[in-house]
């Protein structure tokens, strides 16, 4: 774990300050899913990418 924190911090500093404050956003909603128990109703970031592949697919006619 201190691995992850150390790894985390580093890029806090490092990553140009919006993707720093989209990572913390991020975080925030991931750890306030975990404390509802409520992360395996959460769609996946795979599953919200195959909806919109599917979306930019041509349609034929």
């Amino acid at each position: 774990m201190e691995a992850l924190l150390e790894k985390l911090d580093t890029g806090l500093r490092e990553w140009r300050p919006e993707t720093a404050t989209r990572v913390r956003q991020v975080l925030a909603e991931v750890i306030d899913l975990a404390d509802h128990d409520a992360l395996d109703l959460a769609p996946s970031r795979g599953a919200e990418q195959e909806v919109l592949d599917i979306l930019d697919e041509p349609t034929s006619r």
